[in-house]
């Protein structure tokens, strides 16, 4: 057979494209195995498309969501595209949960990510905002850029969400001039706005550490910050769809640095060219750490095997846990799919890198096995 493995991140234990090895390994040499490293615009979005455009990373020194300093990977193509995913400086997996703080959180190191960038003579940029820990309206970022966001008192507000509720006037004096000549197009399926009940705080504060109280403060700040942006640049709009991806960072990137949204998974899949592959496979792998209900709702193993489908290829899916109501991905275009857990475990156990490979490793094995014997008896 002829197998194709795209697979999303299952984050906090395995890349993209090492859930592909494993499971390539499980296959073994019988098959031939074709590997499309996948993302969505969260974590391994710079791996997947760094292969499929032949671009060389770039690793740095950044400020990380606590003012600590993390090592961000983004890649340069030849043509001076940049593909930056914001995970790699603000990431909730670089954050312990319980040390998860919003409040404090800041997104300056994409920023600075963004000025390597620039010394580097990129002028195109590509910028996955998924899985961050940051509710602070991207506002980090653009200080980073030489944005000033002052108080009452003519001072820089200080960095996270608590910041936002400071801001009195924005002066853009001393912005680095080099965005003039850049484009941006910003990698997110999120189509949420910036403030209310469907935005940024409310809909992605709790899994960043938010309570009730905190989540209706932030919206609160959000909607303060929205309404200075729009006193000064009157085009801006806090309810474009996407404004409130990654703790309003869409919203600072669509409406300071006027990026264009684009729904990242579809474009993953053009770039990587999984179409063309699945046209040729006998069988298409897909998955994510969990699969549930949110999965079915346009999630990257969807769009592969909504891709699949086209072309009526079987799909499986694996993953680390399965969820509630995960069968509504079987109306979807996933045919079946498997946990890769072998025993009862701890979270912290079950994603733990060697455990998650070793147990993706033997769950592909055995599932495969089992389709060979199916097609023997035929």
């Amino acid at each position: 057979m002829k197998i194709v493995c795209a697979l999303d991140s299952f984050k906090g234990s395995l890349t993209s494209l090492q859930a592909a090895n494993a499971i390539k390994e499980g296959i073994g040499e019988n098959h031939e195995v074709i590997i499309k490293p996948l993302a969505d615009g969260g974590e391994g979005t710079v791996d997947a498309l760094c292969e499929c455009m032949h671009a060389k990373k770039r690793t740095i020194p950044v400020t990380g969501p606590f003012l600590e300093k993390v090592n961000a990977a983004y890649g340069m193509t030849e043509d001076n595209t940049a593909i930056i995913e914001m995970c790699s400086a603000a990431g909730i997996t670089l954050v312990k949960k319980e040390q998860l703080d919003p409040y404090r959180a800041t997104t300056f190191g994409v920023g600075e990510i963004i000025q390597d960038a620039f010394n580097h003579g990129c002028r195109k940029f590509l910028i996955g905002i998924g899985g961050s820990c940051t509710n602070d309206g991207g506002v980090g970022m653009l200080q980073a850029l030489g944005y000033h966001f002052l108080d009452q008192s003519a001072k820089e507000v200080c960095f996270g969400a608590k910041g936002l509720k400071d801001i009195i006037s924005i002066d853009d004096t001393y912005v680095d001039s080099r965005i003039k000549e850049c484009s941006f197009f910003i990698l997110s399926d999120v189509k949420n706005p910036l403030c209310g009940k469907q935005g940024a705080s409310y809909i992605f504060g709790p899994q960043k550490g938010a309570d009730q109280a905190m989540i209706e403060e932030m919206d609160a700040w959000m909607a303060h910050f929205a309404s200075i942006v729009k006193e000064k640049y009157h085009e801006a709009d806090h309810n474009y769809p996407g404004s409130g991806a990654a703790g309003g960072l869409g919203y600072a990137l669509h409406t300071f640095l006027h990026g264009e949204m684009k729904r990242g998974i579809s474009f993953v899949l053009e770039e990587i060219q999984l179409e063309k592959a699945i046209q040729e496979a006998d069988l298409i792998i897909t998955g994510e750490g969990k699969i549930d209900a949110q999965t079915a709702m346009g999630k990257a193993p969807l769009g592969v095997a909504q891709l699949a489908k086209k072309y009526q290829k079987p799909v499986i899916a694996f993953c680390g846990c399965v969820g509630k109501d995960a069968e509504a991905c079987n109306e979807n275009g996933i045919d079946a799919f498997f946990s890769i857990q072998q025993g009862a475990c701890s979270i912290k156990e079950a994603m733990d890198t060697d455990r998650a490979y070793q147990n993706l490793k033997s769950t592909s094995k055995q599932v495969i096995r089992l389709i060979e014997k199916l097609h023997k008896y035929a």
